[in-house]
């Protein structure tokens, strides 16, 4: 079978577990160009082209009703044969192994390292709410083209913090730096939310979708 070709329009799978703004989500993938599928149903990730992974609240909660869903093998299977997959807010932080948010509750474990809370501090109450910028390292295809004047809009309270191995992706500043997008291989990530990040966020889901047309890697 022949590879869907860059200009078409992917169809991606996104996860409704029950833990995510799938409307806003499902929105702005299709303004990027693709055709969304919502499912609830973990049956149908084997079978995906891409998959997107959208995530907000406690990552318990969020872990808990992820697993329970059944989601948690199906989602490492595919992960690991090369599906392109994009986890967006909690989403990312799910990647890793865990976070300080829940001790003890794993995580996808396919990113090695663990998500921590941001210190309240002057000029940095905790979540941070509001726009920021972001500061490429590497070549992540989600950044290719935005420029080096890119502010992404966020909400959070944890983050993937700076010593985490990853070699491509964004970094921002709050009170202390990390990671707020990476790209490792097949698998992308943003801490921001693109729905409301404007054209930035809309640039980084085009270039996702570009990359679940070619199969997702660098």
């Amino acid at each position: 079978m022949s590879a869907t070709p860059v200009h078409a329009a992917p169809e991606v799978l996104l996860l409704d577990y029950g833990a995510g703004n799938v409307r806003s989500a499902a929105r702005a993938l299709e303004r990027a160009g693709m055709t969304v599928r919502v499912t609830s149903h973990a049956a149908d990730v084997p079978h995906a082209g891409a998959l997107v992974v959208p995530g907000q609240g406690h990552f318990r909660q969020v872990m808990e009703t992820f697993d329970q869903g059944g989601f948690h093998a199906p989602v490492l299977d595919a992960a690991r044969a090369g599906v392109p997959l994009l986890g967006i807010c909690v989403g990312m932080q799910m990647l890793f192994d865990g976070s300080e948010e829940a001790p003890g509750v794993p995580g996808l474990g396919l990113i090695a390292g663990q998500v921590k809370k941001f210190v309240p501090a002057p000029g940095h109450k905790v979540p941070q709410m509001g726009w920021n910028a972001l500061q490429a390292r590497g070549d992540s295809p989600l950044l290719r083209g935005l420029g080096p004047d890119a502010y992404a809009y966020f909400v959070h309270s944890y983050y993937v913090p700076l010593d985490t191995d990853i070699e491509h992706g964004a970094v921002t500043d709050y009170g202390v730096p990390f990671w707020s997008a990476l790209s490792r291989g097949n698998i992308h990530a943003a801490q921001f939310h693109p729905e409301k990040s404007g054209a930035v966020g809309l640039a980084l889901l085009e270039n996702f979708r570009q990359q679940a047309a070619r199969g997702g890697f660098l």
